[in-house]
C-alpha cells in the first residue's frame, strides 16, 4: 500500500533557464563572419596643444589567446617567488603606410581643417 503525502516527481523538469543555459552574449549575434575585415579605431589618445604632432591610432585585429607562465616577483605576496599562469590576447598589427596628413587651425568654435594632403 502507498502511504498518503509522498509525492514523487521523477519526470518533474525544472525551467529550460537552468536544463539549458543561454550560450554566449546577444550582444555578439549574429554569429556570421564579416563583410568588411578592415578594423576601426574605438578611442584615441587625449591630445595636448603643448605636445608635438604625433601618431594618434594605430589598427591592431586581435588573432586569438594563449596563456603564458610567468613568476611574480613581489615581496609581501601570498605567490611570491612563484609562477602563475596568465591568459593573454594575441594581437596582429599589419604594417602601416601614413596615406595622409590633415592639418587643423584653432577658431574661436573650436578646430577646423586648414588642408588635407594625399
Amino acid at each position: 500500500p502507498m502511504e498518503s503525502g509522498v509525492v514523487f516527481s521523477f519526470c518533474h523538469r525544472s525551467h529550460r533557464k537552468f536544463e539549458a543555459p543561454r550560450c554566449g552574449n546577444l550582444g555578439f549575434l549574429p554569429k556570421k563572419r564579416t563583410k568588411h575585415h578592415s578594423g576601426r579605431v574605438r578611442s584615441f589618445p587625449r591630445d595636448t596643444a603643448d605636445g608635438e604632432p604625433h601618431l594618434t591610432a594605430f589598427r591592431g585585429y586581435k588573432a586569438g589567446m594563449t596563456h603564458v607562465v610567468r613568476g611574480v616577483d613581489r615581496p609581501g605576496a601570498v605567490m611570491h617567488k612563484k609562477e602563475v599562469v596568465d591568459a593573454v590576447t594575441v594581437l596582429e598589427t599589419p604594417p602601416m603606410i601614413v596615406v595622409g596628413v590633415v592639418g587643423y587651425v584653432e577658431t574661436p568654435s573650436g578646430l577646423r581643417t586648414l588642408t588635407t594632403v594625399f
